[in-house]
């Protein structure tokens, strides 16, 4: 039987990370056997340079932690070697970085489990769709561009209409 400090620590750990669970915005879960050490660097690297928190956790402390936190339908996927990747303010980057990382790998040795938004889990397939979604900088400029679009126009067409009301009196 574990020590009761041994108990105390792994109850702080498992305490800390269902408060990172609850304050995520959203969050990947992924077996990442058989990653090389560069692989695992350079993935690190790029979390890291977007604010995406990343660490390996054994599968029953981040259970009880995602109990703690509320997390619905993430149990199941705790098999095997489990990391997870979190966002405070951010769905995006996360499923982004880890998605185009599975996909460099190619093969089984970095898959994703499953993700989740808030207190719900989020199938492969939907981790997949919000890698697949453009960032939030392209987004707002196509947003811009909807809004300014009509303006503009309003604004050329008002323009040709004074250019021919000029034509037709420079004519007369």
């Amino acid at each position: 039987m574990a020590s009761e400090k041994i108990l105390q620590q792994k109850q702080a750990y498992v305490d800390e990370l269902a408060k990172k669970l609850e304050n995520a915005a959203g969050g990947v879960i992924v077996d990442y056997k058989g990653i090389t050490v560069a692989e695992d660097t350079a993935l690190r690297k790029a979390l890291r340079e977007a604010g995406v928190d990343y660490f390996v956790v054994k599968n029953t402390l981040l259970k009880r932690a995602i109990d703690k936190a509320g997390i619905t339908g993430v149990d199941e996927h705790l098999e095997g070697t489990t990391a997870i990747a979190l966002h405070t303010d951010d769905i995006i980057s996360a499923p982004k970085i880890i998605y185009k990382q599975s996909q460099d790998c190619g093969d089984s040795r970095f898959n994703i489990k499953i993700g989740f938004i808030g207190k719900e889990a989020i199938s492969v397939a939907e981790v997949e769709e919000y890698a697949k979604l453009p960032s939030k900088e392209v987004l707002i400029s196509k947003l811009l561009f909807m809004l300014q679009s009509p303006m503009q126009r309003l604004a050329i067409a008002a323009s040709e209409i004074a250019k021919k009301k000029e034509s037709e009196e420079g004519a007369a």
